[in-house]
């Protein structure tokens, strides 16, 4: 090869390797488009879309794991105004929705309505015993009539029932419902709740504007909720807490709306997780989401009860009387991130963050919630009564934790795999291609560009004459 070919061949190699290495860069933007544009299609909800078939799928199981609490000094409360022992069994474990939406409609303003229907199985394997299981727990007919009627009138049925402050029932009759005599009528902490059904929801299909996904419009038909006596604390924002809009940022607050506590909340950014080899974004339920007014303005609206709440200062409790019609108070389990005087009132409860917080594991391109842990406590209220007469003892309010209940779902392995193969190895492999162009053509037009400038910087040698 002489020294012009020699140039030359370098030369080319040289102006291939930058063609190549500017295709991979080019293939950058062109590539992420590609897997921007097919995230937005496959997100809408609209038939056909993975986003669509896996929201009206049933095929994750998503589980309600109960805590029950049992009194162990109730003759002491009753007759010295002792603070309630309490002792925690756990976990009764219930097969939650189980029965796909109904009623799907879809509207003309890019939005579609459902029904989600409620009911429970009870799963044995997953449980600490059975059904049948006896608990000392706190009369919720009474705490009912201790704070909704006249204390005289409240005592009045009490005496004429017989009825006290502490009722022995089983797991079933707890949750899901029994005759109480003083009332004559079925009280249980979720009753009703087989054959009931939530909503109907009314949520943007993310077709017109794929920011507003799954984000609720109505909720029983309204577009805001009227709990509340105030614009804020009525406003129905975020979605069901089931997916958000693709390509999450870090920064952004999660909104999500959960009817079980009648309001509206933010999650944020905690940390990324591994989710069977998914990389996942995990938010957390801040602190201040369930703050006391003085720390939070935004709670104000909030707080309904100045004597409960102490003037609006105490932290880490919602009162859904307004809401539920009963005298219901719901906090995180154990009174995690609560004030002090709800601790006090009571003696076993042991707070942490890792088992009491509640949680969203959400994939953050395609904004698929991957597994969560809904986390509330039931509560009701006692406390010293005048006219009451078995309530005679009794110094301070009490908020009475009965149970808590850890709402669950995670993928399973089959659909992780899906996950992975149709997006994830995708992506890798587009992203793999365009830094292997890229790679490769700078290789190439590295080498070829200082082979060159070696050739091109060589002295010229001349043929030297040789006399003999």
């Amino acid at each position: 090869m002489t020294c012009c070919d020699l140039k030359c061949g370098l030369a080319t190699g040289t102006m291939l390797g930058a063609l190549i290495a500017l295709l991979g860069v080019i293939l950058i933007p062109v590539g992420n488009m590609f897997i921007e544009n097919t995230v937005h299609t496959e997100t809408v909800l609209e038939n056909g879309t993975l986003a669509f078939d896996t929201w009206t799928s049933v095929d994750t199981p998503i589980y309600r794991q109960f805590w029950l609490f049992d009194v162990q000094n109730p003759d002491e409360v009753l007759s010295q105004g002792a603070k309630p022992v309490l002792v925690q069994k756990g976990p009764y474990t219930y097969k939650t929705r189980f029965i796909p939406k109904t009623n799907i409609t879809f509207n003309d303003n890019y939005t579609v309505s459902f029904v989600l229907p409620a009911g429970a199985i009870f799963e044995p394997s997953m449980s600490v015993g059975t059904e049948e299981d006896i608990f000392t727990s706190l009369n919720l007919a009474v705490a009912g009539v201790y704070s909704l009627l006249d204390h005289s009138l409240a005592n009045l049925l009490i005496q004429r029932s017989n009825s006290t402050l502490f009722q022995k029932r089983t797991v079933k009759e707890l949750l899901w419902g029994y005759k109480d005599p003083m009332l004559s009528s079925t009280v249980g902490v979720f009753h009703p709740y087989n054959d009931t059904f939530d909503g109907p929801y009314t949520v943007f299909t993310g077709k017109d504007d794929i920011k507003k996904v799954a984000t609720i419009e109505r909720w029983a038909g309204e577009p805001s909720l009227s709990y509340w006596n105030d614009p804020y604390c009525n406003k129905i924002n975020g979605t069901d807490g089931s997916s958000f809009h693709p390509f999450l940022s870090k920064k952004e607050p999660l909104f999500f709306f959960s009817s079980d506590i009648c309001r509206a909340i933010s999650a944020v950014y905690d940390r990324t997780v591994d989710l069977k080899g998914i990389d996942v974004y995990r938010y957390m339920l801040p602190p201040e989401a369930l703050a006391s007014p003085v720390e939070n303005p935004d709670n104000q609206c909030y707080c309904t009860d100045p004597v409960i709440t102490r003037n609006c200062t105490t932290a880490g409790l919602l009162d859904l009387t307004v809401c539920r019609g009963t005298p219901v108070f719901l906090s995180l389990p154990h009174f995690l991130y609560g004030s002090n005087n709800l601790h006090q009132g009571v003696i076993g409860l042991n707070p942490n963050s890792d088992e009491h917080s509640i949680f969203l594991d959400v994939e953050p391109i395609t904004g698929f919630t991957l597994r969560f842990a809904k986390r509330l406590q039931v509560n009701m209220l006692y406390g010293p009564s005048d006219s009451i007469v078995i309530l005679k003892e009794i110094k301070d309010y009490t908020v009475f934790p009965i149970l808590w209940v850890n709402e669950t779902a995670v993928l399973d392995d089959e659909t992780a795999d899906m996950f992975k193969k149709e997006l994830i190895s995708r992506m890798e492999l587009l992203e793999g291609f365009q830094i292997g162009l890229i790679v490769v053509g700078l290789v190439l037009f590295a080498s070829c560009l200082i082979g060159l400038i070696v050739e091109c910087t060589k002295p010229n040698r001349k043929p030297s004459l040789i006399v003999k």
